[in-house]
């Protein structure tokens, strides 16, 4: 299977590969000439051959493609929007990495009350390490485009703008439904045919919720949920939830 790689915008019958992305191609892969690859800006998908390859120490990296042929490009079956609390850092870029594998259109990380208040004062300096992350998980996941990120952001104020259809967020509390439960009393159809489902899923940090996030969290429409019994780390929640909502609410 052909590798996809981004690029930023196509041209007539050509398109040209710039930077890490190009350098990782040409010096990692030893991407060579009448190599080919598929290319995506996002919208659309090309089978392209490469033309030549330029990769120097010091000047512009960059490849150069001819188109070949246009491909499919599928539209993701679901929007799926990611709240997700500040974790020590390893365990957070796993998750970052798991979440754009399965599917994941934006990504919002969140400053909670309970977040390790280091891992605050550093985010900002990730930020551009976490956008490598996920571009290069997009493309190992042969995606149209990668997911957006944000930036660390209250959760008040992520709760309060939500649009998704459905919002849920993740609780340990003892009186909170299973997520099978809170999927079977609000999983609705969409208003038309062409609609796409859409969903955003909160997930808190290690210290939990507080009552005040909580309760933003009901204002704003979301419905608490629990994955079982059992107490799960972050990186685990990410996993096992996703995977469980693209299986009861993507259409294919």
């Amino acid at each position: 299977m052909r590798r996809r790689f981004f690029v930023e915008s196509f041209d007539v019958n050509s398109a040209t590969m710039r930077g890490a992305t190009a350098e990782h191609l040409g010096r990692v892969l030893r991407a060579e000439p009448g190599q080919q690859y598929e290319l995506s800006d996002g919208h659309r998908v090309w089978l392209a051959r490469i033309e030549s390859v330029a990769i120097s120490k010091r000047g512009e990296n960059r490849i150069e493609f001819a188109l070949v042929e246009p491909m499919e490009a599928r539209e993701p079956s679901l929007d799926f929007v990611l709240l997700i609390s500040l974790i020590k850092f390893d365990r957070f870029e796993w998750c970052l990495e798991k979440a754009t594998e399965l599917g994941a259109t934006e990504i919002i990380p969140l400053t909670a009350a309970r977040t390790d208040k280091p891992l605050l004062a550093s985010a900002e300096k990730r930020h551009e390490r976490w956008e490598r992350i996920i571009v290069e998980s997009a493309q190992q996941a042969r995606r149209l485009r990668p997911p957006t990120l944000s930036a660390a952001t209250l959760p008040a104020d992520v709760f309060a703008r939500a649009a998704s259809g459905l919002k849920i967020i993740l609780s340990e509390r003892r009186e909170a439904p299973s997520l099978h439960e809170a999927l079977k009393q609000r999983i609705t159809t969409p208003a038309s045919p062409s609609a796409v489902p859409s969903v955003a899923l909160a997930i808190g940090p290690e210290g939990g919720w507080t009552d005040d996030e909580l309760a933003a969290a009901r204002t704003a429409g979301f419905v608490e949920a629990s994955l079982g019994e059992n107490i799960l780390r972050t990186e685990t929640a990410v996993l096992a939830s996703l995977a469980i909502l693209r299986f009861a609410l993507a259409p294919d």
